[in-house]
């Protein structure tokens, strides 16, 4: 039986650093990563639906809040010629 591994775009490993080399994959029922270019291999922790894995996107200042809408009038431009 074949192991479906998937590619992770733009990771890094973190023994080799080689770019775009970690793939995820399962064996016995746990999630794993690892790298194809060295031996580095470690499980996954499970997640909970709300524990969401901390990213750049996603761990902007939480104080920040939605600048309100402005309107904005376009002046036209005045041709010669």
């Amino acid at each position: 039986m074949s192991v479906k591994r998937r590619f992770i775009a733009g990771a890094v490993c973190p023994r080799c650093a080689a770019l775009d080399r970690i793939v995820v994959f399962e064996r016995d029922g746990q999630a794993f990563r690892g790298c194809v270019s060295c031996d580095f291999e470690e499980p996954q922790p499970e997640l909970d639906a709300g524990n969401e894995i901390p990213t750049r996107v996603n761990q902007g200042d939480a104080d920040k809040t939605e600048a309100e809408a402005q309107v904005v009038q376009i002046i036209p431009t005045i041709r010669k010629g």
